[in-house]
């Protein structure tokens, strides 16, 4: 029996780890569900998620200590050894960086845990600046930990080789169905996964529940797999698509291509408008006063929206940078799985505004203070209709760098430098600047700023004060140069700062702030729900220009088409929002419907409608991604 009792032992010390870690998560966040009925159950279905993870990490101890002939028992002691002290170490840290990373996002380790690895010095920089201390106890405990296992480690194996071949490899049927139980946890037709720790409405309950390394090779999983989008549910594709455009109130002229259409101006002119668009860094509605946020953040931005078109109820596709990129420079919502700036078939022949633009003789530029690998953002500007990728190495003798980048004001008098030549050179141009201030460790130049009271020098929102000056300086440059009166200019968010929330989609942290200024803009608010690709649909009909043929998945908010509708993407979560009624559907679970007021969802009974045209988006968008037929 010693075969049982190693398996046990270490089964328990996984648990154990697993148990302290969502303890302590527990404890933590328990002010934000101790309203919720039937909390205590996290840790109920808490252990099948952890049973489920140590099970499928001591398959190599069941099939070693079973099958392995008595000769190579001390090999086997000592690689098994090894093997479980590396795993040991791995559930450790991933537990350990469990906690900075809720932190940030709200939630536990996920797919985007693993995408920031990509980019080890950017993501190590902001990490080691905000939670050393976190990292110094993890070490501390990995090397206190592992120098005890290693002590007691030495021949633990060798015991289980002492019964006779024939009684171990007997052994390993029994074992082995108890194994398969425990790993499937389920006795339906579908073995249990990570939606089976979603019984609570409470979102951070939920999380709780979950467990980080599970999570995190499940997301792996889900996104190397095309047929993960059946998780969500099924539907004929036709069917799908005529749901979206009745939604959206889209119909294509394109024999092809399913949302392409030729749409007039309505703003005439003699003379095209060039276009600028600014997206910011992480900046939600909350900190800005124009849209309803904070007072004395962003100064600037709220004396620019007293003279341009305010768009005051504006939401972001979804919370990480390449699902506001692609809404504003693509026109489109956020697809399953990875954003489509790091997806395969999205590199060339992917609908832009500067694909579009280039056919009108526009030379297009995106500018970026950091490095434009990160986000796989080099690849997808230049696959898609960007002439010049200006970043971080093309900056001579910049005023600052810092973890991310050059500063703001450096990328902004970049980009007077750049659009002051093109205005003398008669070239109309279309242009993307993307920020780089609002993120962690939040660098930015000293003596900028009023820095805000009671926070931190390097916080959030002195951050995004910093990124307003820069909003401020451009527009000082901008306003001397002859090229101002004949652009179009747009700021927008790309997504909030940290999506948080205890609702299944927390709807109020995808509200950004956006303006539309220049020359020719009507000074107004538009106050009615409008997206990304809404947005990007008003900067192009404000250009002028006539007959534009596109596939945007919006509207300009001067058309009659326009419609008060929203898709929103929380993790692998999606809600559709049609006026204050908003669908989520979630992977194999039954959608739900909620009313949103005063910033929160609320239930109500289901509006099927809704929930299957949620439904028809997420599919619609699959398909057109797959199909290459966002074009």
């Amino acid at each position: 029996m010693d075969i049982i009792k190693q398996l046990l032992k270490h089964y328990f010390y996984l648990i154990l780890v697993f148990s302290i870690g969502r303890l302590s998560l527990f404890v933590w966040q328990f002010d934000r569900f101790s309203h919720t009925p039937d909390y205590w159950l996290t840790f109920v279905y808490g252990i099948k998620m952890d049973t489920i993870l140590a099970l499928m990490l001591l398959v190599p101890l069941l099939f070693l200590l079973t099958l392995a002939p008595k000769v190579l028992a001390k090999f086997v002691d000592k690689l098994l050894g090894y093997y479980f002290l590396i795993v040991l170490m791995l559930v450790i840290f991933i537990e350990s960086a469990t906690f900075p990373f809720f932190a940030q996002y709200d939630i536990r380790p996920n797919y985007l845990f693993v995408e920031y690895l990509e980019h080890i010095r950017e993501v190590s920089s902001m990490l080691i600046a905000d939670y050393k201390m976190v990292f110094l106890a993890t070490s501390v405990v990995m090397f206190i930990v592992a120098r005890a296992y290693l002590k007691q480690a030495q021949q633990q194996f060798l015991c289980c080789f002492d019964w006779p071949y024939i009684k171990r490899v007997a052994l390993l049927l029994p074992l082995f169905l108890i194994f398969l139980i425990g790993i499937r946890s389920s006795f339906g037709h579908r073995p249990a996964n990570l939606s089976d720790a979603l019984y609570s409405p409470n979102r951070i309950l939920n999380e709780v529940t979950k467990n980080s390394l599970y999570s995190i090779l499940y997301a792996i999983y889900s996104n190397k797999h095309d047929g993960s989008i059946k998780r969500y549910g099924s539907m004929k594709i036709d069917d799908a698509i005529q749901r979206v455009k009745h939604r959206l109130n889209i119909q294509n002229t394109h024999p092809k291509y399913i949302f392409n259409r030729t749409v007039g101006t309505h703003f005439k002119q003699n003379k095209n408008k060039n276009l600028v668009i600014f997206i910011q860094e992480s900046i939600g509605a909350q900190f800005v006063a124009a849209v309803g946020g904070e007072d004395g953040i962003t100064p600037h931005f709220n004396q620019l929206a007293n003279n341009g078109l305010l768009f005051t109820d504006a939401y972001s596709n979804g919370t990480r940078s390449i699902r506001g990129l692609a809404g504003l420079v693509a026109g489109n919502f956020s697809i399953p799985g990875k954003g489509v700036l790091k997806r395969n078939k999205s590199q060339q022949d992917f609908f832009t505004m500067a694909s579009l633009l280039k056919s009108h003789q526009y030379e297009t530029v995106f500018l970026y203070g950091g490095e434009s690998r990160f986000d796989n953002m080099k690849s997808w500007f230049s696959g898609n209709g960007f002439d010049r990728i200006i970043e971080q190495n093309d900056f001579a003798n910049p005023k600052y760098v810092g973890s991310w980048g050059v500063s703001d004001e450096d990328l902004v008098i970049k980009a007077n430098q750049e659009f002051k030549k093109y205005h003398d050179q008669g070239q109309k141009f279309a242009a993307v600047m993307f920020s780089t201030s609002n993120h962690a460790p939040f660098d930015f130049p000293e003596d900028k700023i009023d820095l805000i009271e009671g926070v931190a020098v390097k916080s959030v929102k002195n951050a995004i004060k910093y990124a307003d000056y820069a909003i401020g300086q451009f527009i000082k440059l901008a306003q001397k140069e002859d090229y101002y009166k004949d652009t179009i200019f747009v700021i927008a968010a790309d997504h909030d700062v940290r999506v948080y929330g205890d609702d299944l989609v927390p709807v109020n942290h995808f509200h950004i702030p956006a303006l539309i200024f220049g020359q020719g803009v009507p000074t107004t608010t538009y106050d009615k729900i409008s997206t990304q690709p809404d947005i990007l649909a008003t900067a192009l009909d404000l250009m002028g220009i006539e007959g534009l043929s596109h596939p945007i998945q919006g509207h300009s908010i001067f058309s009659d088409k326009k419609q008060n509708v929203t898709l929103m993407q929380f993790n692998d979560s999606y809600a559709l929002r049609q006026d204050d009624t908003v669908a989520v559907i979630r992977p194999n679970k039954k959608p739900l419907t909620f009313l949103y007021k005063n910033g929160q969802l609320n239930a109500t009974t289901h509006d099927k409608t809704l929930e299957q045209d949620a439904l028809a988006f997420v599919i619609t968008l699959d398909y057109l991604y797959n199909n290459t037929l966002h074009q």
